[in-house]
């Protein structure tokens, strides 16, 4: 399973989102590091709404979101850009 499906799961099963997009931005990095070619899935962008941040901070949506894809990060994705609203909040997306 990739890492861009493991993300999309963990995230359906825990925050049951009414919108979710998972999107593998490590192409944009290739060469930032010595080890870095722009090829796997070492960079993610998490674009999700919903309810269960109804009421949260930013950061507090952050932190929800980082603790429950710590094995995922433990396992070696480098870098997570997380953009969380609650349902009605504005998006750029």
């Amino acid at each position: 399973m990739s890492v861009r499906s493991r993300i999309e799961a963990v995230l359906q099963e825990n925050l049951a989102p009414q919108r979710l997009e998972v999107i593998n931005e490590s192409h944009h990095h290739a060469g930032h590091q010595p080890d870095m070619t722009g090829e796997g899935e070492t960079h993610m962008r998490v674009r999700i709404v919903s309810e269960r941040f109804a009421g949260m901070t930013r950061l507090a949506r952050h932190r929800l979101v980082n603790e429950l894809l710590k094995p995922e990060l433990d396992a070696g994705l480098h870098a997570l850009a997380v953009e969380p609203a609650a349902p009605g909040e504005a998006t750029r997306w």
